[in-house]
C-alpha cells in the first residue's frame, strides 16, 4: 500500500464495508509456476473470513488450498492535475484512489460450503436489485445446478493482515483538496471526488 502514513487506512469496519459493497476483486498467490491472479466474487463469512470460488480449470485453483494469498479490491480512482489544487506551479500530477489488501490463509471448502458460498453471493447481489424478485437456485433444475457446481471450487481466506489506502489529497490544505475534488468530478470521476470531499 502507499507508504505515506497520511494515506494509511486502518478502519477495518470501513474496509470490510467496501469489500462487501464491491463484492469482487483480485486474488494473488505465489505458485511454483510463478505469481498468479484470479478475479473472484467474494462474500464475508464473518468479520475476518472471505469466501470465494474459482473455475476448477483455472490454473491457480490447484495451488490455493493452504496457500497464503492477497485479495485486493480497488474502489474509485482518478487522475488529479496539479493545476486543480490552485496552489501554484510547484505541484505534481498524481492519482487518487481507494484500495484494500487482505492477506491471509486460504482453505478449500467442501461441496456443501461451496454451495452455501454461491447461495450467499447470489443473495447479497440479488438483494441490490430490488424490487426485482430475487433469483435463487430453486428456480433451476437441481441436477443441472449440481453438475454446474462441479466445475468450480470454493475457498475461504482467513484475513491475517489488513492494509488499506485512502489517497485522497489529505496532504493538501482542505480548500485545495476540495477544489481538486470539484475538478475531478467535472472530469467525470464522480466516485473518487465523493471520497475526496468526505475524507
Amino acid at each position: 500500500m502507499h507508504p505515506d502514513p497520511a494515506f494509511r487506512w486502518e478502519d477495518r469496519d470501513a474496509m470490510r464495508a467496501l469489500v462487501r459493497e464491491l463484492g469482487f476483486g483480485a486474488l494473488f498467490v505465489a505458485t511454483p509456476d510463478g505469481p498468479r491472479v484470479a478475479h473472484v466474487p467474494v462474500v464475508w463469512n464473518d468479520d475476518a473470513t472471505l469466501a470465494f470460488h474459482v473455475s476448477r480449470g483455472n490454473g491457480i485453483a490447484r495451488h490455493l488450498d493452504g496457500a497464503t494469498g492477497v485479495f485486493v479490491v480497488q474502489g474509485p480512482d482518478g487522475y488529479v492535475s496539479p493545476d486543480w489544487y490552485g496552489l501554484g506551479p510547484d505541484q505534481v500530477p498524481t492519482w487518487n484512489y481507494v484500495a484494500v489488501e487482505l492477506e491471509g490463509r486460504i482453505a478449500r471448502l467442501d461441496h456443501d460450503g461451496l454451495v452455501e458460498q454461491v447461495d450467499r453471493v447470489s443473495a447479497v447481489q440479488e438483494e441490490r436489485l430490488a424490487p426485482k424478485t430475487p433469483w435463487t437456485r430453486d428456480k433451476m433444475d437441481a441436477a443441472l445446478f449440481e453438475r454446474m457446481t462441479r466445475g468450480i471450487l470454493g475457498f475461504t481466506l482467513t484475513v491475517q493482515a489488513w492494509r488499506g489506502t485512502l489517497k485522497l489529497g489529505q496532504n493538501k490544505p482542505d480548500a485545495a483538496r476540495l477544489a481538486a475534488a470539484d475538478a475531478v468530478e467535472a472530469a467525470g470521476r464522480r466516485g473518487i471526488a465523493h471520497w475526496m470531499r468526505n475524507v
